[in-house]
């Protein structure tokens, strides 16, 4: 049986600029909609879409270097395999409550607004964006993480955690689901690397070798763990 395909939705009425006129920053353009059809034309050509300040306009942004975790070279610690052994992954459970965590204004740098989280629960619905959710063994959201999930491609929003070393276990659940079949082909991208994300096996790409890895992933298969039919 073949695994159901996100749904389509209408096409962009936007022209959008091309990855390679961002400027020094990484900023590519301001404005535009945050419709289905806009973000997932954005992610096809590499832009992602991220407020220039807290409320300010949407910005379009590719990043040069930009952040990626390499499948294969995620790092887990000794500490980070005991903290596994804690938690139950879980997948599109509790997408709502994953992006509340990630939004919650009392996070230093919040920049989720009440229009990107409804952008991507539209997106969510057409089972395009996903939630990777830590889960106590007494049954509590302890973490987790969202994004944007197109072939191989798996562009990460943002994680949170309310214990201890959950959303890195979330993030270690996204990279077995993406390594599921080899993962070969299939691409992480993390927007920017952090000291935090370079410890679990980030590393930094130029955008022209981005947009090369980018290309490879769109012809790569949805990972099964993350087909429409699993949404919960």
């Amino acid at each position: 049986m073949s695994m159901a395909s996100p749904i389509e939705p209408p096409p962009t009425r936007w022209l959008l600029p091309s990855a390679a006129s961002a400027d020094e920053d990484g900023l590519v353009g301001i404005g535009a909609d945050l419709k289905p059809g806009t973000l997932l034309a954005a992610y096809r050509t590499g832009l992602f879409p991220m407020p220039i300040a807290r409320r300010g306009p949407m910005g379009w942004w590719s990043p040069d270097p930009g952040g990626i975790v390499p499948v294969h070279g995620f790092i887990v610690s000794r500490s980070l395999r005991a903290s596994m052994r804690r938690f139950e992954i879980r997948v599109n459970t509790s997408f709502q409550q994953v992006i509340d965590g990630c939004a919650d204004p009392a996070r230093p740098g919040g920049w989720i607004t009440p229009e990107i989280r409804a952008a991507y629960g539209r997106l969510h619905d057409l089972g395009w964006a996903h939630s990777i959710e830590a889960w106590t063994k007494d049954g509590r959201l302890a973490g987790g993480l969202y994004g944007v999930a197109i072939g191989g491609l798996f562009a990460g929003e943002s994680m949170f955690h309310i214990e201890r070393d959950a959303s890195k276990v979330a993030l270690a659940g996204l990279i077995d689901i993406l390594g599921d079949g080899g993962g070969i082909g299939r691409l992480l991208d993390v927007q920017w690397t952090t000291q935090h994300l370079r410890t679990l096996g980030a590393t930094e790409v130029s955008r022209e070798d981005y947009l090369e890895l980018l290309g490879i992933a769109l012809t790569v298969p949805l990972p099964p763990a993350l087909a429409p039919s699993f949404l919960g």
